[in-house]
């Protein structure tokens, strides 16, 4: 059962020509490891010490690429970029005037 990967652009909400596809997976969990790279990717770029969570997470929903799942016959892929960034940035900014911690890759 093959699982599409397609990607929007926040910047370009709701506009399904700047839509493009970042491939087809075999097994689900390829597929969201294609959308949290994708997600990482961007969050990885924008973040700089002192960003805080709340600012980076804003970057991201106005101006990061917007991966999600089509599942063919199967059933349907519950993955939410944004819920997934909203994570990562908590993971990547910290909530004190210290230093910022290292880029990681985000568990959720």
């Amino acid at each position: 059962m093959p699982y599409n990967v397609l990607v929007d652009d926040n910047y370009h909400f709701m506009d399904e020509t700047e839509r493009f596809s970042s491939g087809t997976f075999a097994t689900v969990e390829g597929a969201v490891a294609r959308c949290r790279t994708i997600v990482d990717e961007f969050l990885e770029r924008e973040h700089s010490p002192g960003i805080s969570a709340s600012e980076l997470y804003d970057q991201y929903t106005t101006f990061g690429d917007d991966p999600f799942i089509i599942s063919v016959n199967a059933p349907p892929v519950n993955f939410s970029a944004w819920d997934y960034a909203r994570a990562c940035c908590e993971i990547l900014c910290p909530r004190c005037d210290g230093p910022t911690s290292p880029l990681v890759p985000c568990e959720t």
